[in-house]
């Protein structure tokens, strides 16, 4: 069987979809399954063992008809037995119908349901955004239980935090690890109130490690560096080798975005600090080993650091 999903959105919505791409795969474990993602998206699927194909298309940029013809005809091309969408745009739905894919699977809401052969009625709004993708498999009487969404590591990013955990000095399980900064300026952490975090992680845990991770060296990192030189500082390359370094730490904490759920899905304990604009329950696992610790307001700054201590010894 060979399946297509098409997945708009960022790389949180790609994580956040892993879990119905595991779901098909395990209930059709000979089938080949393909995404279709954003370019800002594809990077996701290093971490994802169930997909054996990423098609690049710009869902939000200004298509012509040649862009959406030259979609239709890579679709149309590989001759897919099934179809899973969440986007409820017309144009998306005309496309799924225009390629011929037998069975069409997607939510039961909005214009693109006049195109789709299975609509289906998706749980209220109150549930988690992993859970609300996972439904669009009743549509293939798939009823296996929902499963919190999984990464799996390519080796040779296992092999690289190896080699950068004994760069560090640091052994696997013996280090909390921060990733400060977000996809926005509102989802970052002042770097003055990380040290007033990692001050007291230093007062009652002298021997406990702490990592600074992030993509660049960046302004934030340089501020904690220069005033408790002791910190160690990492710089991931790809998403496989952030994931290998959360699944080693004994804490994670992370602001939102795409790192949060990342480490979530590691299964490594995290404190995620998250915008009032967001809803803990609806992004992350409902499980002891993820807490979100909800601002006052948009800006995750608004968080103060006696919130996450509290959270750190309290739990």
């Amino acid at each position: 069987m060979r399946i297509l999903a098409l997945v708009p959105g960022g790389i949180s919505d790609q994580i956040l979809f892993f879990s119905t791409i595991d779901g098909l795969k395990k209930r059709f474990p000979q089938s080949q399954i393909d995404v279709v993602v954003e370019p800002r998206a594809k990077e996701a699927y290093r971490v994802c063992k169930s997909v054996r194909e990423t098609v690049i298309f710009d869902f939000k940029g200004r298509n012509s008809l040649a862009d959406w013809g030259n979609l239709l005809g890579v679709i149309r091309d590989r001759e897919y037995d099934v179809a899973l969408c969440f986007d409820d745009r017309w144009s998306t739905g005309l496309l799924l119908w225009l390629s011929g894919i037998p069975t069409r699977l997607g939510a039961a809401a909005g214009p693109s349901e006049l195109y789709l052969t299975t609509p289906i009625v998706l749980d209220g709004a109150k549930q988690s955004i992993a859970k609300r993708y996972y439904g669009l498999l009743k549509g293939l009487k798939i009823e296996e239980s929902f499963n919190d969404p999984t990464v799996s590591i390519p080796d040779k990013d296992l092999e690289w935090a190896d080699r950068e955990r004994t760069r560090l000095g640091v052994k696997a399980g013996g280090y909390v690890m921060i990733w400060g900064q977000g996809d926005e300026t509102e989802a970052s952490y002042p770097a003055d109130q990380w040290l007033t975090v990692i001050k007291d992680f230093q007062k009652k845990q002298p021997d406990l490690p702490i990592v600074l991770a992030d993509r660049v060296s960046s302004g934030w990192i340089s501020s904690l560096t220069q005033a408790l030189p002791s910190l160690k500082v990492t710089n991931p390359t790809n998403f496989g080798q952030s994931v290998a370094l959360f699944a080693g730490a004994s804490l994670s904490l992370c602001c939102e975005g795409p790192e949060m759920h990342l480490s979530a899905a590691s299964k490594t304990f995290t404190l995620a600090l998250i915008s009032s604009f967001s809803d803990p329950k609806l992004l992350l696992p409902q499980t002891d080993r993820v807490i979100g610790i909800k601002s006052p307001s948009r800006r995750i700054a608004d968080i103060s650091p006696s919130m996450i201590l509290e959270k750190v010894w309290g739990g």
